[in-house]
């Protein structure tokens, strides 16, 4: 953060994305919610002064397939450090709390963010890594920064890979992002969600 303005600009997209995902939690329909997040989010990214975007850079969604939607269980997982270098940020720590199992697809690593704020942290890497998709990998959730899709009245956790989207130094190298370990990668290919985005 270099400037008051830069820190005002950071929170009011931060604001922003809380209300996005509520928008999306109240839908009538994931595929509803879905179209919600493409459309604002492409709005912040095409003009918000927080976004990461670059000179002639688009977004692009592959459309919504309700076979990637998942409300699953949050497993217990022996606890594991995993300390992020950045160049931003310092060293970002992170502590494994549990696993959620994808039927078909595999399983993913729960991170919680262990240091001020704290929040739920998923991200993921599938076969479409450095082709269709950013090669580092997306986030699925990032609780701390707004990004969450909620649980359903049974507890369970709704994981919808239709929105996955990019971390903003697949945009723009200026940023530090958390990539990916080995517990968030899945061998099969992960064909929705945001792709690589489109240059002008």
């Amino acid at each position: 953060m270099t400037s008051l303005r830069d820190a005002v600009d950071v929170l009011s997209w931060r604001r922003e994305v809380h209300d996005l995902y509520a928008a999306v939690r109240a839908a009538p329909s994931p595929a509803a919610g879905h179209e919600v997040w493409v459309e604002r989010r492409t709005a912040l990214f095409e003009a918000h002064p927080a976004s990461a975007r670059q000179d002639g850079q688009r977004l692009r969604h592959a459309p919504y397939d309700p076979a990637y939607r998942f409300e699953v269980p949050l497993a217990a997982a022996e606890p594991r450090e995993w300390s992020v270098p950045t160049g931003t940020d310092g060293v970002v720590p992170f502590v494994r709390i549990g696993r959620v199992g994808l039927p078909g697809l595999g399983t993913l690593d729960v991170w919680w963010l262990a240091s001020y704020g704290g929040g739920l942290f998923l991200p993921l890497r599938d076969a479409t890594a450095g082709d269709a998709t950013y090669g580092a990998g997306r986030y699925l959730l990032d609780t701390v920064k707004g990004a969450d899709l909620g649980r359903t009245p049974d507890g369970a956790w709704v994981v919808d890979l239709n929105f996955a989207y990019n971390p903003s130094c697949a945009y723009d190298p200026a940023w530090a992002c958390p990539l990916a370990p080995a517990g968030n990668r899945l061998e099969a290919p992960v064909p929705v969600g945001e792709l690589t985005p489109a240059e002008g």
